[in-house]
């Protein structure tokens, strides 16, 4: 690298989906400068959720889930610039820091970093064949050991990421443990309804799941994982551990360098964070919701990052629009299909729609009467529609509401 440092007029850090759609919308809206992409993935800009999807289940080959073609980019003028690490950023002097020495000038700063995986903090968890799934290398490394003869895969983690890639590993062949140290999976972002459906699913399924269990340790020979034993002094035997307890918000260097915030980094209803020119977006940026009644949250999800980028992409063009896209999620796990719309943080009530049974059915949450979210399994309908209710805020009638064969638009 030259010994001058290099600059753009927007920087972006971050390649996943939120850095990749704020380069997008910069362009859509006519931004003329000069934008640079500093991302620590090799790769180019591609498609999270299918690393614990489709990806690891070889349903789709690397290039069918990149978020442009390669030729995009240049085409775009976005210089790329992979397998980068911004270290620190020095807000005054508006250049960051990188990894291995140099520095990048910028204008004004995206930052779209997303999250570090969260670790395990007990002894062997740094033995070979113990992964996240959280980048393509990630997800390759797995696909290498499976080829290789892996085959008994201890799952640590009861959410979407852990149930998911139990879900695909079963498929594979695989004998699979799933560990959840909370009496339910999904406890911290679904009713016990939903969670009790995916539990009778997984376990159908063949997946020898184990709620209350916690890790002490994991044990290997020759620095490769043998087995996990419980707090209990149970040893599972196993090839592979696969940890997916959540992420870190990978917000250190602004955090270090002044900006406000507790959890990841926070920002206004522009993306800005505290820090002169400096906006951030997607798993790492802490926002009021008005979805969440103005409670301060950070959201993991595509959505969040797209249009958090739309809205900063904007905003750097001159249209001063708050963000305030509506939230929805959604996970593939066997032929079931789940979509979430809106938060069900602070729910005071559940309604069931539909029979679990029938793997056809969705769960209303209600805040003071109110529809706040929906979980919906195999049921779009009641998602799409489902959505306005959560939009007009409605207090719809239990009985209802509870009743399949009432579509849920006539309750606006």
């Amino acid at each position: 690298m030259d010994s001058e440092p290099q600059r753009a007029d927007i920087v972006i850090v971050g390649s996943g989906h939120g850095g990749a759609q704020a380069a997008i919308a910069l362009r859509q809206q006519g931004f003329e400068g000069s934008i640079m992409m500093i991302g620590r993935d090799r790769s180019p800009p591609y498609e999270r959720p299918p690393l614990s999807k489709e990806y690891l289940a070889r349903e789709k080959p690397f290039e069918r889930i990149l978020i442009r073609p390669p030729a995009f980019w240049d085409e775009r003028e976005v210089t790329l610039r992979p397998g980068t690490v911004a270290t620190a950023v020095d807000p005054s002097a508006h250049t960051i820091k990188l990894a291995g020495g140099g520095e990048v000038g910028y204008g004004k700063l995206v930052w779209a970093a997303g999250g570090d995986p969260r670790r395990l903090s007990c002894a062997g968890a740094d033995l070979s064949g113990v992964h996240a799934v959280r980048d393509k290398a990630d997800a390759d490394r797995i696909m290498a050991e499976l080829d290789n003869g892996a085959k008994r895969v201890v799952v640590v983690g009861g959410g979407y990421i852990g149930l998911e890639a139990a879900a695909v590993l079963t498929k594979l062949g695989c004998t699979v443990t799933l560990l959840e140290a909370l009496p339910r999976v999904l406890a911290r972002v679904a009713g016990e309804p939903l969670s009790a459906f995916y539990e009778d699913q997984h376990r159908a399924h063949g997946v020898d799941l184990r709620l209350g269990a916690t890790v002490d340790r994991i044990e290997g020979e020759n620095g490769w994982v043998r087995r996990v034993v419980l707090e209990d002094g149970e040893a599972i035997a196993c090839d592979m551990v696969v940890v997916g307890i959540g992420i870190v918000p990978a917000a250190g260097p602004l955090i270090a360098a002044g900006a406000a915030g507790a959890n990841g980094v926070d920002v206004d209803e522009f993306c800005r964070t505290s820090l002169p020119d400096i906006y951030a977006i997607g798993d790492c940026a802490a926002h009021a919701s008005r979805w969440a009644a103005g409670a301060v949250i950070r959201l993991e999800s595509v959505q969040n990052a797209h249009d958090m980028a739309t809205t900063v992409a904007k905003h750097i063009a001159g249209l001063e629009e708050p963000y305030g896209a509506f939230p929805w999620f959604w996970s593939n796990q066997y032929d079931l299909k789940l979509q979430t719309a809106g938060l069900s943080l602070g729910y005071d009530e559940a309604v069931l729609r539909g029979d679990p049974a029938d793997a056809k059915f969705s769960l209303v949450y209600l805040k003071e009467g109110r529809v706040i979210a929906l979980d919906c399994v195999n049921a779009t309908k009641d998602y799409v529609q489902g959505r306005k209710l959560v939009e007009a805020r409605a207090a719809p009638d239990r009985g209802l509401l509870a009743d399949p064969a009432v579509p849920l638009k006539e309750l606006l």
